[in-house]
């Protein structure tokens, strides 16, 4: 199956029209160095070699920001692999679509020097064409994102196939309705933040004006919301159980806020966790017992109609 990612052409899709012209994707990121030969396979690798050199460079950022960028310059520089596909903001509201035709080379002194070859295909994307939960997706802050997950949606786009409900196939997922709901639930939260009980003491993680916190990349996988306290001195690692098992969520917010802890986190940052659900869970409830720095909450629908 092709994956697809969403890949911005600079900061407001500034060099979108000078990538479509020339055949190519790229990032800057702040890394100025050929990165030939130091492109290993897994990012952890890499983010364990280039962090600290990002940070030498970018002086007063966090460590959580050089995580962010380290992450996405190796996802664009060798992630996306020769034959995925990816959906690139031309400004004006479309999405060109490129498949990725070469490896990894770069363009010293240019613009985006950390470059692959794509050839752009004829079908454009309307933004207005895409469902909710995929315009979220594609419009989430940061360099890329995986939009893999919308691959069936997407090649409705792109062809003539009548659009289909998109099902998950996971077979750590235990309950669809939950997991279809809980995808719209993280926008809902994000937007909503400052009206809800976690925005009197939290904010979700912001770098240079933009929040960067939802889908928080990291080497342990995606964190869904990133927040830190008001005061610097808490990491909270979100995980929404998006129908997925008890144990299953339980592990991933665990191994999260490990992450966190050993990577993100100041010396004098504490890191939290909290597991978010539409019901409550016996399991989750015993687990948490063992776990006094995760929390668990529920999540409640108020939904009425209101005669104008």
């Amino acid at each position: 199956m092709k994956n697809y990612y969403r890949v911005m052409l600079g900061k407001q899709s500034i060099h979108a029209q000078a990538c479509f012209a020339g055949n190519f994707i790229g990032a800057d990121l702040g890394i100025a160095q050929d990165l030939t030969g130091h492109l290993p396979d897994d990012w952890r690798t890499f983010n364990a070699e280039f962090r600290p050199v990002w940070l030498q460079g970018h002086p007063g950022k966090s460590k959580i920001s050089a995580g962010l960028s380290c992450g996405f310059l190796w996802t664009v520089s060798k992630g996306i692999a020769i034959g995925d596909f990816v959906l690139c903001p031309d400004g004006s509201g479309s999405y060109r679509v490129g498949e990725v035709t070469g490896d990894y080379t770069y363009a010293e002194g240019q613009i985006l020097p950390h470059r692959r070859a794509v050839t752009w295909l004829s079908k454009v994307i309307e933004k207005s064409a895409m469902s909710e939960a995929l315009r979220n997706s594609a419009g989430s802050i940061g360099t890329v994102s995986d939009i893999s997950g919308y691959h069936d949606e997407i090649e409705a786009l792109l062809g003539s196939t009548a659009l289909l409900p998109i099902v998950s196939t996971d077979p750590t997922i235990e309950d669809p309705s939950a997991f279809a709901l809980e995808k719209h639930l993280e926008d809902f939260l994000v937007e909503n933040w400052a009206q809800t009980e976690l925005g009197t003491k939290y904010d979700i993680f912001t770098e240079d004006g933009e929040q960067v916190g939802k889908q928080y990349q990291t080497d342990a996988g995606i964190i869904d919301i990133l927040a830190i306290s008001k005061d610097k001195k808490e990491l909270l690692v979100i995980e929404l159980k998006k129908g997925k098992t008890s144990d299953v969520v339980i592990g991933q917010t665990l191994r999260y806020m490990g992450f966190a802890t050993e990577m993100l986190a100041e010396a004098d940052q504490k890191v939290r966790g909290m597991v978010i659900a539409l019901k409550d869970d016996p399991k989750i409830q015993w687990a948490l017992k063992a776990l006094p720095t995760v929390d668990f909450y529920r999540y409640q629908i108020d939904f009425k109609l209101v005669k104008s």
